[in-house]
């Protein structure tokens, strides 16, 4: 591959890594309202639930809603062969504040908010011979329903949902119209744990298994062309050790600490300039990241096989580009294909896997030409994701009223089912669908830190057991699961992955790294001194 378009991968890349470094479940029907404080009492404890609200047409069944139970009333179903079937009937006033002047004989009285308190409207239609009440939303977000202090009523026996305004509309459009609606109210449970979360995080740790073989192979054999060359005292040494520095971006702390206060002012963009357009711009950067990113890992993995490996060194001289494979061209037209029919198609049920393949060969590019010199760099880099993490997801909370990195993940205010720099897979056995998603700088921060370690093991010529990189991707791997189990527990409210990650990998590194006396030497130089008559690489040949 032309060095010109590993650079422009690298830029691409500086841009996006950072955006979104959350693990965040992207479901259907999320509960936008927070009001997880408001006061408890007896009558007024509900759990807050989604409800699906399934729709019949004159008997025919139609759309399927999704609504938000409120802290008061009767629980509703879980199943939906339990669940009734009832009519709908417009309240009249529609406010439902005063007793309706319609009468009632065990319909859902579809109502709209304001003018009154939920529990006052839900007293009214209980009274009025209502079997269940939904509420319009004036806007198309859900809102959770509390009861407020001074209510002494809130003792209701029948089902409280709203509903959002689009939601709700579409319904007072076909009973104005005299026709006959009825709706099937209930709440299914989540799975505690879903096939897409173990396939998820397989794909996570997989990918920096890759990235880091494949950066620990490059590194090794170049060091192997530089020992050949001081073997034979070859002033070339110089010239071979820039070549190869050339195609790696090397990370230092201040780099790293700009790095994380760069990406934070661009989150902040993104939240208060969140647009159809800004997303579209998103899109047209992560495809042209993706298709080089594919790029890269193709001709790498094509010119190991000897059937490519002449044309994988031949090259032709291009404009603007210099030389260039005879491989890279016959390549690349797949790999603009490839992104091209992504940004075409995202919007389909099927675009998560070109999303993911694109994302997955983008993560491995990234993690082989940036690199983290030494632990120091690494520990720099991690501990100040780890703030940046929790500051963007819980503290931004008290700033700007909701969390921004959760907001951006979910492409609010974009009309686009969130940005693109996301690895995602369908939650297969989740009765409300949506994805379950991990952003790429839960994988590609450490994955510096991995394939740092793997470089260190292999220059050092040390055994899997004795190295660093398997205890460190174990660490990886196990950070990861905690972040689900957390997710899982939060009730799928978004979590910060590096507030597990960091602290797994970076204190298992640093532990090892001092029980066996290497700290001081992984602290500064970051690799082993090779520059030594008795001190042999393995050359993948042997």
């Amino acid at each position: 591959m032309a060095e010109s378009s590993k650079l422009t991968t690298t830029l691409l890349t500086v841009a996006l890594i950072l955006l979104i470094s959350g693990d965040y479940p992207a479901r259907a029907g999320d509960i936008v309202h927070r009001d997880d404080k408001a006061p408890t009492r007896p009558g007024c404890d509900n759990n807050f639930v989604l409800v699906k609200v399934q729709t019949w047409i004159n008997d025919r069944e139609e759309a399927e809603f999704v609504g938000v139970g409120a802290r008061f009333g009767l629980t509703l179903e879980s199943k939906e062969k339990d669940a009734h079937k009832d009519r709908i009937a417009l309240a009249d006033p529609p406010d439902c504040c005063t007793t309706p002047k319609n009468k009632l004989t065990g319909e859902i009285i579809l109502v709209h908010r304001g003018n009154c308190s939920f529990t006052t409207k839900a007293n009214v239609a209980e009274a009025a011979g209502a079997s269940a009440i939904l509420i319009i939303n004036n806007r198309t977000e859900l809102f959770k329903m509390v009861c407020e202090a001074d209510e002494p009523d809130v003792n209701i026996g029948i089902p409280v949902v709203m509903l959002p305004q689009d939601a709700g509309e579409s319904l007072k459009q076909s009973l104005q119209e005299k026709i006959n609606v009825s709706v099937q109210l209930y709440s299914p449970k989540r799975p505690l744990v879903d096939v897409a979360e173990v396939f998820l995080w397989l794909m996570a740790v997989g990918t920096i298994l890759c990235a880091s073989y494949w950066s620990a192979w490059s590194a090794r054999e170049a060091a192997i062309e530089q020992d050949k060359l001081l073997k034979d005292a070859s002033d070339e040494y110089l010239s071979t050790e820039a070549s190869y520095s050339s195609g790696v971006v090397e990370i230092t702390t201040t780099s790293a600490i700009v790095f994380i206060v760069v990406a934070s002012c661009f989150l902040v963009l993104l939240y208060k300039k969140m647009s159809y357009v800004f997303i579209e711009v998103l899109v047209v950067l992560f495809a042209i990241g993706g298709a080089e990113g594919l790029q890269t890992c193709l001709v790498a993995l094509l010119a190991c096989f000897r059937s490519f490996e002449n044309v994988a060194k031949s090259f032709i001289k291009v404009p603007f580009l210099g030389g260039v494979s005879y491989l890279t061209l016959g390549v690349s037209p797949f790999c603009v294909l490839c992104a091209v029919l992504w940004a075409v198609y995202r919007r389909h049920h099927f675009a998560w896997i070109g999303q993911d393949i694109l994302g997955v060969a983008l993560i491995i590019t990234v993690i082989q030409i940036i690199q983290v010199p030494n632990l120091k760099v690494g520990t720099v880099l991690l501990s100040c994701a780890f703030l940046y993490d929790i500051f963007w997801v819980f503290i931004s909370k008290r700033m700007f009223h909701e969390s921004v990195m959760i907001m951006v993940a979910r492409g609010d205010k974009s009309g686009e089912d969130g940005i693109p720099m996301l690895l995602k897979i369908p939650r297969m056995f989740d009765p409300w669908g949506g994805y379950s998603i991990i952003g790429f700088g839960d994988i590609i921060l450490p994955g510096l830190l991995v394939a740092f370690s793997l470089r260190y093991d292999w220059l050092s010529n040390k055994s899997l057991r004795e190295g660093y990189f398997l205890w460190t991707m174990i660490a990886y791997g196990l950070g990861l699961l905690i972040t689900y189990v957390a997710l899982n527990l939060m009730d799928g409210h978004g979590q910060p992955a590096l507030l597990y990650i960091v602290p797994f990998t970076l204190g298992t590194f640093i532990t090892l790294g001092t029980k066996r006396g290497d700290l001081r030497h992984l602290w500064t130089k970051g690799e082993p001194d090779r520059i030594c008559p008795h001190v042999r690489l393995q050359s993948s040949e042997e």
